[in-house]
C-alpha cells in the first residue's frame, strides 16, 4: 500500500489512514494527549505522509507511525505544559465503551473501575520511558519487536525496560492490583 501513496494514488492513504486511526488515537491518549488526541493523530498522518520518502521499503508501516504518533504527542504535551487527568486518559483508551458490562454485579465494577484507576495512577509515577514501553506492549498490545521498532530501541533494551517498569508497578500496586 505505502507503493501506491508513494505512486500518488490518494485512496491508498486515505486507507492507511482508516487503517491505523485507532491504534494511533489510543497511543496518543495513552501517552497523554487527552483532549488533543484527535489534533495530534492527524498532525502524525501529515508528518508521515510527508516522510513516507524516508520510510524503509519492507519495514512495518504502524510502528513507525506509532513513533511519529510519540513524538508529536510528546511535543504537544511539551507545548501545553500541562497534564491530562487520569479519568480523561481511560475514557480514550477504552474508546467510549464501557469495559464492564452494565449487567455485572455493582460490586464487582466497583471493584474494576478502583483496579483500572490504581492501575492508571501507577503508570503515572512511572519514568517516561518506562510508561512507553508498558503502553505500548500492553495497552496498545504490541508484540516485543513492533514494541522495539515504535520505540527505536533494540529489542534487548525493551525487554529490559519493561521488565523493570513491571517491576516498579508491582512494588506500586498493592497485592492483586486492587487499591489499597
Amino acid at each position: 500500500m505505502i507503493a501506491r501513496v508513494r505512486a500518488g494514488q490518494p485512496e491508498a492513504f486515505a486507507e492507511l489512514v482508516r487503517a491505523h486511526t485507532g491504534i494511533a488515537l489510543r497511543a496518543a491518549a495513552a501517552l497523554g494527549a487527552g483532549p488533543d488526541a484527535e489534533d495530534v493523530v492527524q498532525q502524525a498522518f501529515v508528518k508521515a505522509y510527508c516522510a513516507l520518502g524516508r520510510f524503509r521499503d519492507g519495514a512495518a508501516f504502524r510502528p513507525w507511525l506509532l513513533s511519529i504518533v510519540a513524538n508529536e504527542t510528546r511535543n504537544t504535551v511539551r507545548a501545553a505544559a500541562r497534564r491530562t487527568t487520569l479519568a480523561g486518559r481511560e475514557a480514550a483508551l477504552v474508546g467510549g465503551e464501557p469495559v464492564i458490562p452494565e449487567s455485572a454485579d455493582p460490586a464487582v465494577a466497583t471493584l474494576e473501575t478502583e483496579r483500572r484507576a490504581a492501575l492508571l495512577a501507577a503508570l503515572e509515577k512511572l519514568s517516561e520511558e518506562h510508561r512507553l514501553v508498558v503502553t505500548y506492549r500492553y495497552l496498545l498490545e504490541m508484540d516485543e519487536r513492533e514494541t522495539a521498532e515504535a520505540l527505536g530501541w533494540p529489542r534487548g533494551t525493551v525487554k529490559s525496560r519493561l521488565n523493570r517498569a513491571l517491576r516498579r508497578l508491582q512494588r506500586l500496586l498493592p497485592e492483586g492490583g486492587a487499591p489499597a
